[in-house]
């Protein structure tokens, strides 16, 4: 008979957060230059393949980089606007 693991949800709230970041970034075409939007979403598709490969080894560590890139977006952008202002 096999045992089974306890699944940890932290994954799941990082892919959650991943995914209201891809709105955040894709919504900032409407304030931003194009280039800039375009190289976040890079940077947002780099940390969803990274989510990916870290679901099973890294269950937290999805959560903080789900977290991280919603923090990099702001940084980006409030710090992109208060810089230009």
């Amino acid at each position: 008979m096999r045992v089974r693991e306890k699944v940890s949800p932290w994954p799941f709230v990082g892919m959650g957060a991943l995914a209201c970041a891809f709105f955040l970034y894709a919504a900032a075409w409407t304030f931003a230059p194009w280039w800039v939007v375009v190289l976040n979403l890079v940077v947002w598709l780099v940390a969803f393949v990274v989510a990916t490969r870290w679901w099973t080894p890294r269950p937290m560590a999805v959560a903080v980089l789900g977290g991280g890139v919603i923090a990099w977006w702001f940084v980006v952008y409030l710090g992109g606007g208060l810089y230009l202002w």
